[in-house]
């Protein structure tokens, strides 16, 4: 086992660390493009129109699914030039049923590890969103009691980690940030002075993702959620 060093908080991610999340927005995403079926833009060049209308959505409206539909309805007004009628509005709705009533599916291992670590460290959770679609997951996730606290805020940044260690009273250099998002994760902890292990996920949101610096030390990089007990 490496050692942690002084660490005694452990703070998780929830989407995509926890559980499986993003590759559900995904295959609606993949659904859209077959329903809007463009007579000259290719599935790359949507796609990147609905990262821009995403991005700016984010900034304004924040996360979750009551925005992703109305990003996918923007770039439908974007891409048509007009606005979207009734039928279409119905129809988006309804290629996007999925993500209301998709049960959370947990990433392998996460319990077991989440168990042995509760005994050692202060666990904590963050995670970013809609804070009743949010709290919906964490009610049913079945993982809650493993945390001291659970948080949900509209922004992960490096304000959030400051305030995150003075609510609990940890000293930053003494807790590890544990994410899949170099964005939201792994950055602004590591700008709060708190180390991170970034456990990627191959279905990560395109605007979650960053360049990390290959030489930092603070950084751990793990291939899955239970090699988290070869570090701690």
């Amino acid at each position: 086992m490496a050692p942690a060093g002084t660490a005694t908080t452990l703070v998780f991610d929830a989407d995509d660390t926890l559980w499986e999340n993003n590759f559900l927005f995904e295959r609606v995403i993949d659904d859209f493009l077959d329903w809007l079926d463009h007579p000259t833009l290719d599935r790359v060049q949507i796609r990147a129109v609905l990262d821009d209308i995403e991005r700016a959505n984010a900034v304004s409206h924040g996360y979750g699914s009551k925005v992703f539909l109305r990003s996918l309805g923007e770039c439908l007004e974007r891409l048509r030039e007009r606005p979207v009628t009734e039928r279409e509005r119905v129809e988006i709705d309804e290629l996007a049923a999925a993500l209301l009533g998709h049960q959370v599916e947990l990433m392998p291992g996460v319990a077991d590890t989440l168990d042995a670590l509760a005994g050692r460290y202060d666990l904590l959770l963050l995670t970013k969103g809609d804070r009743e679609e949010q709290q919906r997951k964490l009610d049913v996730c079945g993982l809650l009691h493993h945390f001291d606290a659970a948080h949900i805020v509209a922004e992960k940044d490096v304000t959030t980690y400051r305030w995150l260690a003075r609510e609990h009273g940890f000293a930053p250099a003494d807790a590890w940030m544990i994410g899949n998002s170099p964005k939201s994760d792994i950055l602004p902890a590591r700008a709060a002075g708190m180390r991170a292990v970034f456990i990627p996920n191959e279905n990560t949101w395109v605007l979650e993702e960053d360049d990390l610096d290959p030489t930092d030390a603070g950084v751990v990089r793990l291939a899955a959620f239970p090699d988290l007990l070869q570090h701690f």
